[in-house]
């Protein structure tokens, strides 16, 4: 099965083939769809769908909201149409990948001793 983030940059590249249309609400309705079918047919939660889980409470500190409303409904906010929604979703989507890459390649000062034992 393709991995969550590949599926992502084939639609970016191609949305009328995957949802249509380029509409930020047609995605989220895709992404509805393939996580219930991945659920349904038993699939383990893959690393890269527990890191999109953090996408929209990213989203929401982001741009200093908090509500109940879906990612696309909070992009769609900032956004003067589906279209524009849509590539905004694709680069907000590289900022928040970028930013936990950054995060999770910086070590705090004092973990050193902790490496220290886990190669001993």
């Amino acid at each position: 099965m393709t991995e969550l983030y590949d599926l992502l940059n084939k639609i970016q590249q191609k949305p009328g083939m995957y949802i249509g249309r380029p509409s930020v609400s047609d995605l989220f309705m895709f992404l509805c769809g393939y996580q219930y079918a991945h659920q349904n047919m038993g699939n383990p939660i893959t690393e890269q769908e527990n890191e999109f889980h953090e996408f929209q409470p990213w989203l929401q500190k982001r741009f200093g909201v908090s509500t109940s409303a879906s990612w696309a409904r909070i992009i769609l906010l900032y956004s003067g149409d589906e279209a524009d929604g849509l590539k905004n979703f694709f680069d907000l989507l590289t900022e928040f990948r970028n930013e936990r890459q950054q995060s999770s390649m910086t070590l705090p000062s004092d973990s050193s001793k902790d490496l220290t034992l886990l190669h001993s």
